[in-house]
């Protein structure tokens, strides 16, 4: 029992530190003000 609650807790560890590494492993500074275009954006959708 307990090896099957120490796999799940290890499970859920690991799906945390996925969610933590893609949130916030983007921009260096944060996400941008409203307003602000980032460069990569095109407004025209082209």
């Amino acid at each position: 029992m307990w090896l099957i609650l120490l796999e799940a807790l290890a499970a859920l560890f690991i799906l945390v530190l996925i969610v933590w590494w893609t949130m916030f492993s983007g921009r260096q500074r944060g996400e941008l003000p409203p307003g602000e275009a980032d460069p990569g954006d095109d407004p025209g959708g082209r």
